[in-house]
């Protein structure tokens, strides 16, 4: 069996081997970075709950995201039938959810997720969109005042997107 090519990239977490694999292309980019389509999601640490998901092609663009589910006891998530066809979803369990979060420079208190552009990822054709959603929910909420919360009491309806731990276990090379 013929051993998967990798490559090194530069990366906001140094000079990183990334396996070709692993990346997972978002034909439309993500907002912000409609330019950017093909993207790897690093570990920052092997215990955080945040990775990086890094542009392969400019190391500047590194957004720092999320499982929402390890902080919120429920997420919906709309995916319109379009995205879902671009992204070749069968299922919505198929996907993994991710958010972004931010950190304002100099004041880790005020980190947040971003819940109203929440990024899709169909694990097993590497496909990604981010689909921005329109509801009354907040857009924002403080990870600083969030507890982690366990997954086995995640409270989801059965229609909701798996999220990165199961897909990280059923799938192990979803995240370098």
């Amino acid at each position: 069996m013929e051993r998967s090519k990798e490559i090194e990239i530069e990366t906001r977490l140094g000079i990183r081997r990334v396996d070709l694999d692993r990346v997972v292309r978002f034909p439309r980019g993500l907002a912000g970075f409609e330019g950017e389509q093909d993207f790897v999601l690093l570990q920052i640490r092997p215990e955080a709950p945040l990775l990086i998901l890094q542009s392969m092609t400019n190391p500047m663009v590194g957004l720092l995201v999320a499982d929402p589910y390890s902080f919120l006891q429920s997420y919906q998530v709309m995916v319109p039938d379009a995205e879902q066809k671009m992204l070749q979803l069968e299922r919505m369990e198929e996907a993994a959810i991710l958010v972004t979060v931010s950190i304002p420079a100099g004041n880790p208190k005020e980190a947040a997720l971003n819940l109203t552009g929440p990024i899709v990822i169909n694990h097993k054709a590497r496909l990604g969109a981010q689909v921005p959603q329109s509801t009354e929910r907040p857009s924002q909420i403080n990870l600083y005042s969030l507890k982690p919360v366990k997954i086995e009491s995640v409270d989801r309806p059965d229609t909701a997107p798996r999220v990165i731990d199961d897909a990280m276990q059923k799938d192990t090379d979803f995240i370098e």
